[in-house]
C-alpha cells in the first residue's frame, strides 16, 4: 500500500512540476514494483509495457483519426465558420454564452479539445471586446464549453473520455443518459451563472476589456471560410454515425475527415500538410495515456493493491462513489482525465464490472461515473490543456485559474455528487 501511495505521489509531484509523463510514468511504476516486491527489469519490460502496448493497440486508430478531424475541421476554416456563426446568432450582448455554446457544439461534433481553443479564442476576443468584459474570464469560458459537459456529461458526446470505459462495462457512448443529461445541466447552467457573477464583479470593480499585448491570433478572418451549414455538416456525420447507426467510431471518425475533404476539395493542397500534422500530434496524445495505463497495470501486480481493492471497494454507500474517487484522485494526480481513467479502470474495470452483474446496478452508470469523474481533478493547474489555454490567451494562473477552478473542477465535481446521490435514493 505504501509503495503505490509513493508512486502516485512521484506521479503527481513530477507532472504537476510540468515533467513529461511518458518517462515520469516508468519511474513511478519502478516505485510501485521495488516497494511490492516485483523485479523491477521485468517489471517494466513485461508488465508495464504489456499494459502501455495493449492501450495503445485498442485506442490508437481513434486518437490518430480524432486529431486528424480536429486539424482538418480546423485548417479549412470550417471549425471558424461554425463558431462564428453561433456568436453572430447569440449576440454581442451574451459575449460569454456566445463563446460558451460556440466551444460546447465544436466539442461535442468530436474536434479534439485543443482545436477547439485556437478556434474559439479570436472570436472571444472581438466579443468580450465590444461587450467590454475583462479578458480574465476568456479561460474559463472556453474550459466550461470544451473541457466539461460535452467532454465527459453528455450522451454520445465522441471525446476520447467518454469512448474509453465502454471496453471496461460492455457499454456505448449513450450510456446512462439521465445521468449524463443532468450532470450536464447542472455543469452548464451552474458555470454560466458563475461566469456571469464574476463578470459583473469585475465590471464593478472597473476591471474591464484591455488589448492583448500580443495580437498574432486575435483576428476573426472568415473570408474563406466555408458556409455554416457546410461547416456543420461533418460534426453532425459523426454523432449521426456513431449514436444513431451504432457504428464503431473509427467508423464515423473516417466518414466525417472524408466529408470534410469533399467540401473543401478546392483546398486540396492544405490536406496532407493537416493530415501529417494531426497524426503526429496523435502520437504524443497516445502515449501520454499509455503510459499512465502501463503505470496501472504495474499497480495491479503488486500485493498492496489488493488492500488498495478493498478499501476502495469498502466505502459506505453506493460503489458508484469508490469508483468516482479512484477516477477523480489519479485524474487529478497525472494532470489527465484519460490518463487517470485509463489508470483506475485498467486496475479496477475489472471489479466494478463485477459488482454491476452481482449488485443489480447497471454497467452504464458504472460508465457514466467513470467519465465524469475524469472531468473533475483533472483540470488542477498542471493540466495540459490548461497550460494551453493560457498560453493562446496571454493570461496566467494568477489572473484566471481561479475561475477555471469553480467552472471545471468544483462544479463537475459537484455534479457527480449530486447524480450519485440520485442513483442511491432510486431517482435514477
Amino acid at each position: 500500500m505504501f509503495g503505490i501511495l509513493l508512486g502516485l505521489v512521484v506521479l503527481m509531484v513530477l507532472a504537476y512540476l510540468g515533467w513529461s509523463i511518458i518517462w515520469v510514468a516508468p519511474i513511478a511504476a519502478g516505485v510501485v514494483a521495488i516497494t511490492g516486491g516485483l523485479d523491477l527489469l521485468e517489471a517494466y519490460t513485461d508488465t508495464y509495457m504489456g499494459g502501455f502496448v495493449g492501450f495503445a493497440k485498442d485506442w490508437f486508430p481513434v486518437f490518430m483519426l480524432g486529431a486528424i478531424f480536429g486539424k482538418l475541421m480546423e485548417d479549412t476554416g470550417m471549425a471558424r465558420s461554425v463558431a462564428v456563426a453561433l456568436t453572430k446568432v447569440i449576440g454581442t450582448s451574451r459575449a460569454i454564452l456566445g463563446v460558451l455554446v460556440s466551444a460546447a457544439v465544436l466539442t461535442y461534433g468530436g474536434v479534439s479539445l485543443f482545436v477547439v481553443v485556437f478556434a474559439v479564442y479570436p472570436l472571444a476576443l472581438s466579443l468580450f471586446r465590444e461587450a467590454n468584459i475583462s479578458r480574465k474570464l476568456i479561460p474559463a469560458t472556453v474550459a466550461l464549453g470544451a473541457f466539461t459537459f460535452t467532454m465527459t456529461a453528455i450522451p454520445g458526446t465522441p471525446q476520447i473520455q467518454n469512448l474509453i470505459p465502454m471496453e471496461y462495462f460492455q457499454t456505448d457512448p449513450t450510456a446512462a443518459p439521465a445521468m449524463g443529461i443532468i450532470a450536464a445541466i447542472i455543469m452548464a447552467v451552474g458555470g454560466y451563472l458563475y461566469l456571469r457573477w464574476q463578470e459583473k464583479k469585475l465590471t464593478a470593480k472597473g476591471e474591464v476589456f484591455t488589448e492583448p499585448k500580443d495580437k498574432k491570433i486575435v483576428e476573426v478572418e472568415d473570408g474563406d471560410d466555408p458556409n455554416f451549414l457546410l461547416s456543420i455538416l461533418p460534426l453532425l456525420t459523426v454523432l449521426i454515425i456513431l449514436n444513431i447507426f451504432r457504428w464503431d467510431v473509427v467508423t464515423a471518425l473516417i466518414a466525417g475527415i472524408i466529408l470534410i475533404m469533399l467540401l473543401n476539395v478546392t483546398k486540396f493542397k492544405r490536406f496532407i500538410k493537416s493530415i501529417n500534422s494531426g497524426a503526429n500530434g496523435s502520437v504524443i496524445a497516445i502515449i501520454n495515456t499509455s503510459a499512465a495505463v502501463g503505470f496501472g497495470t504495474v499497480v495491479k501486480e503488486v500485493p498492496g493493491f489488493q488492500r488498495l481493492t478493498e478499501l476502495l471497494m469498502g466505502v459506505k454507500g453506493n460503489p458508484l462513489i469508490s469508483e468516482a474517487i479512484a477516477v477523480n484522485v489519479l485524474a487529478g494526480a497525472t494532470g489527465s482525465a484519460s490518463g487517470g481513467m485509463g489508470i483506475a479502470l485498467e486496475a479496477l474495470g475489472d471489479k466494478y464490472y463485477q459488482i454491476a452483474q452481482n449488485t443489480g446496478i447497471s454497467p452504464e452508470a458504472f460508465h457514466r461515473i467513470a467519465s465524469l469523474s475524469s472531468g473533475g481533478l483533472d483540470a488542477l493547474p498542471h493540466n495540459g490543456a490548461v497550460l494551453t489555454l493560457f498560453a493562446i490567451t496571454g493570461m496566467t494562473h494568477k489572473d484566471s485559474y481561479k475561475d477555471i477552478f469553480v467552472v471545471a473542477v468544483l462544479i463537475p465535481v459537484i455534479s457527480v455528487a449530486v447524480v450519485i446521490l440520485l442513483a442511491s435514493i432510486g431517482i435514477l
